[in-house]
């Protein structure tokens, strides 16, 4: 997911929390380039299931 250097940090942050929380997403790594423009790679949220028995 990649942002211009115009958007501001809030809407960023907004954006990134409405995609986390409908695709079970969560923030891997942000890279920040020296023109501004900011990348951020989400991927999957593992879930460990416990064994029972």
């Amino acid at each position: 997911m990649s942002m211009s250097r115009d958007t501001p940090r809030e809407e960023a942050r907004q954006l990134l929390t409405a995609t986390a929380e409908t695709g079970n997403w969560e923030l891997d790594r942000t890279r920040i380039f020296r023109d501004g423009r900011r990348h951020y790679r989400l991927r999957r949220r593992v879930y460990r299931v416990a064994r029972t028995a």
